[in-house]
């Protein structure tokens, strides 16, 4: 496993991390979870990501229970708060009040004292910027947050929280979690370039592109029983966008280059993000301990510029660039 910054900041992380999304709590049974984590602990993995909101906060209940009795010193553990934890008209969005009861329930779920990157889930049009901000401030000044950071945020929206914090004297924001793939290239018009300048990393989720960069899903076929295209619980809803002949057999395209190299397709998707020396960390996700070690061998390979104009030449048509695909909801759920 190799280490990289999070953006400009001191903090080391997992150049891959492990995140429970769609797992822990719902798609797979409490063993599976804990042997999942206990691979990507093994494979050198240290860097956890979570949400209050994932599987009805069970993902980070989950997740607490798998790192119980690991050193904390040795783990970034980060987590996100926005959506709707509860029934309530404040139990959603990013104000003082659902802030402070999220991070007090999230520490008891993960069953530690603090979190090392707290992040913004999406952008909250219905609260101030300034309260968010000096809300996060306060909780990294009792050292119950060690980092803020956001997700799924624009170019404009990162910009003017980090003018408010400079203005302000607030902490940084020092990251943002976009999705992230060969196919999903949304970030890299107006979100990189402004990062790379202001020192924001990307940790980035979805590299392989809910498994459709695997191969797996094949044009003209119907998709495997018990994949995410056929999960209920959420995740063929995300994976809907690529289930498309045209993208799937430009994906099979791809095969003769992951062999040539000797990677896995889900290395080869896996290494492209991480070519970006913008981002951080990639986010892995995974149902079967097997699936965590054959990922984390994307860490550290380099591709060259030939094999990246390859990949373009194949994907060139139904990659997504469009950098208004950036979305938060203009009111709370």
């Amino acid at each position: 496993m190799e280490f990289r910054h999070l953006g400009r900041s001191g903090l080391v992380v997992s150049e891959i991390s492990y995140g429970n999304w769609l797992t822990h709590g719902s798609q797979v049974e409490e063993d599976a979870a804990k042997q999942c984590v206990q691979a990507a602990l093994d494979e050198g993995i240290t860097t956890f990501d979570t949400a209050d909101v994932y599987a009805a906060t069970k993902a980070e209940e989950v997740l607490g229970r798998a790192l119980k009795g690991v050193r904390r010193e040795s783990l970034e553990i980060f987590t996100k708060v926005y959506w709707p934890t509860g029934p309530g008209r404040n139990d959603r969005g990013l104000s003082r009040k659902h802030l402070t009861e999220s991070i007090h329930a999230s520490l008891r779920r993960l069953q530690t004292d603090y979190v090392d990157l707290y992040q913004a889930h999406r952008f909250d049009y219905e609260t101030p910027l300034e309260e968010t901000l000096k809300t996060f401030d306060d909780l990294v000044r009792q050292g119950k947050v060690l980092y803020v950071g956001v997700s799924e945020w624009t170019a404009e929206q990162i910009a003017q929280a980090l003018k408010i914090a400079d203005e302000m004297g607030f902490d940084r924001i020092v990251s943002n979690q976009p999705q992230y793939s060969m196919l999903w290239r949304i970030i890299e018009s107006e979100v990189v370039p402004l990062s790379e300048k202001e020192g924001v990393g990307q940790i980035v989720w979805s590299p392989i592109a809910q498994g459709v960069l695997t191969g797996k899903y094949l044009p003209g076929q119907q998709p495997p029983e018990g994949s995410r295209a056929t999960d209920k619980s959420g995740g063929s809803n995300m994976i809907a966008r690529w289930m498309r002949d045209d993208v799937l057999t430009r994906v099979q395209e791809l095969k003769p280059i992951a062999a040539d190299l000797g990677l896995s397709m889900a290395q080869l998707a896996i290494a492209w993000v991480l070519q970006n020396p913008n981002v951080s960390s990639a986010i892995i996700g995974a149902s079967r301990p097997e699936q965590v070690r054959d990922n984390v061998r994307a860490s550290g390979v380099k591709l060259d510029a030939d094999v990246l104009r390859r990949i373009d030449d194949v994907l060139g048509p139904v990659v997504e660039r469009d950098p208004s695909k950036t979305e938060s909801p203009r009111t709370r759920p």
